[in-house]
């Protein structure tokens, strides 16, 4: 039964997943991080629309109750094993994984939505505009936006190759890579790319590069000015939290101080003859700099690689001292690099979503617009 002839009482509580999901993109663009507090009463607000829906179709006794069983069967034993097992598989984000659990709750169908419209200038005519336009077959919501989602991604990834084309830079990584300036990696969220012959491969995750500078209290500017001092396991004194590398969270590597709280970078002593690190980074007046690890404190040590691994208690997203090393040998030296961007998930997911439930499944309606569907 419709409220106000608009949509169903499930349907309208659907709605209110609509700013909570926005959010979450807008995180994922600026930060790739989105706080887990959110999912919360997200899914709460999901599971509510589920149980008023499966309370309106029981006993489930006739077709529109079975097939109401049916698309919460998929959505649930399907969808969200599929999330988790992406997310294992690293295919997924953690909030990715969380965001298709919310939406395989909230929408095991497909909402219907009667918009009224009124014709001007006869105000007086009334005429509604049901919404999705072309729903799928399958009739799950939540199977339309990750459909959506995808085909999404992939008309980002064939933009970044003609761009690429575009450009005249032809590499192995043009299908998966930016070629980005050194200079403005601070500000960009990825992973380095190293092409070995024909086969791209990913190196240093970004994240993990602003961590280590941040661990250090310097900057990327100050690492490209006098790499063999900062190579030097020795020229590691004090130490600062390392963040978790966003972008606009903690001081910003490239000598700024982050918007969103966290520390600014130290002062630099006077007596320091680099202004861009703490007064004990050259390593002379504290004994023990560098030499608490065993191993990770020699000359062994370049760049204190191990040493950091092992302060942050942590894997740095996967970052071992030798792709640690490598990744700053490789920003030491070089001007531009190619960087793998990764998409930002919860961006078309979203996008999925609001495509879903306006228009309907992409992929159905192309499918059927061929004849294959």
């Amino acid at each position: 039964m419709r409220v106000l002839g608009v949509a169903t009482a499930a349907d309208l509580l659907r709605l209110l997943l609509i700013p909570g999901l926005a959010w979450a993109a807008y995180r994922d663009i600026r930060t790739r991080r989105v706080a887990s507090g959110l999912w919360y009463p997200l899914l709460a607000v999901g599971a509510l629309a589920f149980v008023v829906e499966a309370a309106g179709a029981y006993p489930f006794a006739d077709y529109a109750g079975r097939l109401f069983l049916v698309r919460a069967g998929f959505s649930l034993f399907f969808l969200v094993p599929f999330s988790v097992l992406a997310y294992r598989m690293a295919a997924f984000g953690g909030a990715d994984m969380k965001a298709l659990v919310v939406l395989a709750v909230a929408f095991p169908t497909t909402p219907e939505y009667v918009v009224p419209l009124w014709i001007l200038p006869d105000v007086t005519w009334l005429h509604t505009v049901g919404f999705p336009a072309h729903p799928s077959a399958l009739g799950v919501a939540a199977m339309s936006a990750l459909t959506n989602a995808v085909l999404f991604g992939a008309g980002y990834v064939a933009l970044l190759f003609a761009s690429n084309v575009a450009a005249r830079r032809l590499s192995p990584a043009m299908l998966v890579g930016r070629w980005t300036a050194v200079e403005d990696l601070p500000e960009v969220h990825g992973q380095l790319i190293r092409v070995d012959g024909l086969r791209p491969e990913r190196g240093l995750d970004l994240d993990a590069l602003r961590m280590y500078l941040r661990w250090r209290g310097i900057t990327l500017a100050a690492v490209r000015a006098d790499p063999a001092t900062r190579r030097d396991p020795a020229s590691v004194g004090e130490t600062y939290p390392p963040t978790d590398g966003a972008v606009h969270d903690g001081p910003r590597t490239d000598g700024g101080t982050g918007s969103d709280g966290g520390f600014e970078f130290p002062e630099a002593d006077e007596s320091s003859s680099d202004p861009e690190i703490g007064p004990a980074a050259a390593g002379t007046d504290d004994g023990d700099a560098g030499t608490d690890d065993g191993d990770a404190g020699t000359d062994d040590d370049l760049w204190a690689a191990e040493r950091f691994l092992d302060d942050i208690e942590g894997s740095a997203y996967g970052t071992t001292p030798e792709t640690l090393r490598e990744g700053l040998e490789r920003v030491a030296r070089e001007d531009a690099l190619w960087v793998s961007p990764g998409l930002p998930f919860l961006v078309p997911l979203f996008g999925g979503l609001v495509l879903a439930l306006t228009y309907g499944d992409v992929l159905t309606v192309a499918l059927g617009a061929i004849g294959v569907a």
